[in-house]
């Protein structure tokens, strides 16, 4: 299996062994645009793996800090209490570079930036930029997507 993010259409594609698109999923990446620098707070791009698979079993919605569940579920309510929280739900495909020195490794390395991808709340607008490196999805879609991939599958970012 293979998962190729478009940075320019806001579209995650997941293709399988022989190649043939399976589903096709409207995405949010960085509201910065794209680059690797650490800090940057934008959606690196290149070869990526899923390095984890983290939130098996969670409730949709569940609230991630720190890649632990904070035993919160999203709610608008509990997004008035918190304004500004940049919210991690459902589930976490924690990401890593595969290329040394372009986003792996130094001050360009993916996984120590903590770029994942994750669930969002369900009135953040996709198929347009606006997260802070990470790429956003629709909690139905990323259930969906998180049964179907096993960590390890490759993830270009282009």
């Amino acid at each position: 299996m293979k998962i190729n993010i478009q940075i320019a259409t806001q579209v995650l594609e997941l293709f399988d062994d022989a190649g043939m698109l399976l589903h096709r999923y409207p995405v949010s990446t960085a509201a910065n645009g794209v680059g690797e620098k650490s800090g940057s707070y934008c959606t690196p791009r290149g070869k990526h793996i899923i390095r984890a698979k983290i939130g098996v079993n969670q409730p949709l919605n569940t609230v991630f800090v720190g890649r632990r569940p904070t035993g919160e579920i999203y709610t608008p309510e509990l997004a008035a209490q918190h304004p500004g929280r940049d919210w991690i739900l459902t589930r976490i495909l924690w990401l890593s570079g595969s290329e040394i020195g372009f986003n792996r490794l130094g001050t360009c390395d993916t996984m120590r930036r903590y770029i994942y991808i994750h669930g969002t709340p369900d009135s953040t607008k996709l198929s347009l930029p606006g997260s802070k490196g990470c790429v956003r999805m629709r909690n139905t879609d990323l259930v969906e997507l998180f049964d179907i991939v096993p960590a390890g599958t490759e993830v270009i970012m282009e």
